[in-house]
């Protein structure tokens, strides 16, 4: 099996990724298009000299890699994937072969989270709008990361009982610090995950934002709305 999982930043994706990769069954690879989107776009990303020096920057010889041998001859394979990634002409076809599965969190819980960690997020920084449009192309389920944390082993269970995935209770556990499979970026973006060894407690009330951070969030609303609506 290869999942693709598919989310924007600060949606409890790298959580989600040490969860599966944890598994003794499970390869793990993170955020494969990150310095092809990188280099494409032109966007500056914290880390990015080092982003585009340390990974492929040709979307098809990635593409190439998700349909390839999976590492380390496990079974199965666990991609994460941000939508905002997969520019325009970016390869998608290799995600046919995939379990399509998405991750969603409140935008104003992301616009929160994202803007400790690089300030003013855009609408496209945050994903809604590609994750949407990846989801009409590649269905699968969809799990809120509000679900996750209120309940890590009863939305598991569901997960992989909805793609034919026997249940692994290493998937609630993990040891802190870093991860073989983490990307070079992980010292700036995943130093809350790096401190935990499983799944933080539910999430409280929604943050107030700043009205500039709350208009992003408003924005994506209708999109997370049409995801959200479909949830395990």
């Amino acid at each position: 099996m290869r999942i693709a999982m598919w989310s924007g930043p600060r949606n409890l994706s790298t959580a989600m990724m040490y969860a599966f990769g944890g598994r003794s069954d499970f390869a793990a690879w993170d955020e494969p298009f990150y310095a092809a989107y990188l280099c494409h776009s032109g966007i500056d990303h914290p880390m990015r000299a080092e982003i585009l020096a340390a990974d492929e920057t040709d979307p098809e010889a990635v593409a190439a890699r998700c349909s390839d041998s999976i590492p380390r001859r496990k079974p199965h394979f666990y991609m994460k994937h941000m939508a905002f990634h997969m520019l325009d002409g970016f390869p998608l076809d290799w995600a046919e072969a995939c379990v399509n599965i998405h991750l969603i969190r409140h935008p104003a819980r992301v616009v929160a989270s994202y803007a400790t960690k690089r300030e003013n997020p855009t609408l496209d920084d945050i994903g809604f709008r590609q994750q949407v449009e990846i989801f009409n192309r590649f269905p699968g389920p969809v799990i809120d990361s509000f679900d996750i944390r209120r309940d890590p082993e009863g939305m598991l269970v569901k997960l992989c009982a909805a793609i034919d995935l026997p249940w692994d209770p290493a998937m609630l556990r993990w040891q802190a610090g870093p991860k073989p499979w983490d990307g070079v970026w992980a010292r700036h973006w995943y130093g809350a995950v790096h401190r935990s060894t499983g799944f933080a407690g539910a999430e409280e009330d929604l943050p107030q934002l700043e009205p500039e951070m709350a208009h992003v969030a408003d924005m994506a609303m209708p999109y997370y709305n049409r995801l959200a609506a479909l949830r395990i």
